[in-house]
């Protein structure tokens, strides 16, 4: 397990917080109510006064935004609500001045309809692109060839009458899957990744990377009892939560493709990538996914969850840490997937002190970081009316599941109409909860969140043991949750308080620990071996 300074010297990704910036939402430079690549340009200073070591940028390329830039049509041009080539080459430029590196999403599983390569294919059985995606006859009666569910609700296979086929689609019926099992699609898809690569990117999000092979038998998947349908990043009254989805991704022949993926990635120095892993056992799937030779990092939807009990959050990374003998984990509570963290977890508090100390628990567990916008100012969810709805997920399962807007909502710069976001009415409205916690009025309140959360980063980077070290917990009664980082030359006790109110824990009889401050964070108080914690308090310590 490679934990030491020397590794995180060689590899930037090692132990980096990673922002990540939803382009749509970020700022708006041109007045049409959406984000786009120069206004990321004019705010990146602030991305790198908070300490990050990186941006992972969503989704910008050509699309026709059925699922807001998942859905490409142009893998190597940058669509026009967003700017172009040469604004990315900008934004570029000036995060590497500015110290940052950067990372871009990669939609490799699927594409959209509009991507040439679909319009060819989907034309007849005899096309050079005829076999680029997942085509299948009927079954006898006309229904689909087997019963895989899309995990945007209903079947994943789309009649096509110039074919007389179904395609699969595992996500929207507009984002047709590719047959990687097809040598071409695998050397495309390699060549538009080179592009990037080519451009000066610093690394890869690779969006949904276990989706890239389906079993080409097309057997059923099996279903699923009832008292096992937990949805992890999907609403639970899904029906995709029915079935235990083992013949629609995480193929073995999976396993060949990050291979190929990591020998192109290995020819250009320092780069790295993240792989989006959600399947029937996400954390054996990353911890494969990452062994070597293939991806760099990886994560799941496990900590993307309702669940913040520390034995949950113990349970989880034991059983990362158990299977990920050599690979590197990287950790994320936050997306543009989920309800944002405060209220999430917050379950009814989403007070400051909750939101700094979000950020410290999932900046102190072994591995990289990726910090959502607006993690930085503690937003809630927005609370959006159906009228508002942009998602087609949202919309599909209203009332009871309201999609993903509410964590999309635009960036709040300052507290006017348009938030500092947009001149024009933003693409989603942005709620006065939101304003009150702008960037501006932040900024000047130097005990704000956002001031919490740069201290915090600031004095984590001079903690090798929290970037790169070792991980190993401690018994702790809820709600408390205690763990060891270690370095060859740095050994740290971590404890935190996951609730609203006062608790106590009596430190082991055989740690003797030294307390840190200058974290910037609500900090228990040792005295005759018993931390008092306040409310949503953290504990940083030496270990003797």
């Amino acid at each position: 397990m490679a934990t030491t300074n020397e590794a995180a010297q060689r590899h930037w990704w090692r132990g980096a917080v990673i922002y990540q910036i939803y382009p749509r939402s970020f700022s708006d430079s041109n007045g049409d109510g959406v984000g786009d690549l120069p206004g990321i340009i004019g705010k990146l200073e602030h991305v790198a006064s908070l300490g990050v070591d990186g941006i992972w940028i969503s989704p910008f390329f050509v699309s026709p935004m059925a699922d807001f830039g998942y859905d490409i049509a142009d893998y190597r041009d940058v669509d026009p609500l967003f700017g172009t080539l040469a604004d990315f080459d900008a934004l570029l430029a000036k995060a590497h001045k500015l110290g940052l590196k950067v990372m871009i999403d990669q939609v490799l599983s699927h594409c959209s309809v509009e991507h040439a390569w679909f319009r060819e294919s989907r034309q007849s059985r005899d096309n050079p692109k005829a076999d680029w995606f997942v085509w299948a006859d009927p079954k006898e009666d006309g229904t689909p060839p087997n019963n895989w569910l899309s995990l945007f609700g209903g079947g994943a296979w789309q009649w096509e009458p110039r074919r007389e086929q179904y395609y699969l689609h595992n996500f929207l019926v507009d984002q047709p899957d590719l047959n990687f099992h097809n040598p071409e699609v695998r050397a495309a898809t390699l060549a538009n990744v080179k592009f990037w690569l080519d451009r000066g990117v610093d690394g890869l999000r690779l969006d949904a990377i276990n989706f890239c092979f389906h079993d080409a038998q097309l057997r059923d998947n099996p279903h699923k009892p009832k008292a096992l349908r937990v949805g992890r990043g999907f609403s639970t009254d899904n029906p995709y939560a029915y079935q235990y989805h083992h013949y629609n991704n995480t193929q073995p022949q999976n396993l060949e493709f990050l291979g190929e993926l990591r020998a192109l990635m290995d020819r250009y120095a320092d780069v790295g990538a993240l792989g989006e892993i959600s399947s029937e056992d996400s954390l054996a799937a990353t911890a494969e996914y990452t062994a070597p030779g293939r991806l760099h990092m990886g994560y799941s939807f496990e900590l993307l969850t309702d669940d913040s009990s520390a034995a949950y959050i113990r349970a989880t990374v034991e059983k990362l840490e158990a299977a990920m003998r050599e690979g590197w984990p990287c950790w994320a509570i936050a997306n543009h997937d989920v309800p944002r963290a405060v209220t999430r977890w917050g379950h009814g508090d989403a007070s400051p002190a909750l939101a700094a100390q979000l950020v410290a628990l999932v900046c102190s567990l072994r591995g990289s970081v990726c910090l959502y916008q607006g993690e930085e100012l503690g937003l809630p969810e927005a609370d959006l009316p159906y009228e508002a709805l942009q998602d087609p997920y949202g919309k599909a399962f209203w009332p009871n599941f309201k999609g993903r807007d509410g964590c999309r909502t635009p960036l709040p710069w300052d507290g006017g109409n348009g938030a500092g976001f947009s001149n024009a009415t933003p693409w989603l409205p942005i709620p006065d909860a939101h304003r009150a916690l702008s960037v501006a009025t932040q900024e000047a309140d130097a005990d704000s969140i956002l001031h919490h959360v740069r201290r915090f980063l600031a004095w984590r980077n001079t903690h090798p043991a929290l970037r790169v070290g070792t991980i190993r917990f401690l018994d702790a009664a809820e709600p408390v949750l205690a763990f060891v980082r270690e370095t060859a030359g740095e050994k740290l006790l971590v404890a935190f308080n996951l609730s609203a109110q006062a608790r106590q824990w009596t430190l082991p009889d055989d740690v003797q620990a030294t307390p840190l401050g200058d974290h910037g964070l609500l900090t228990a108080a040792l005295a005759n071996r018993v931390l008092a914690f306040p409310p949503r308090g953290v504990f940083y310590a030496h270990l003797d």
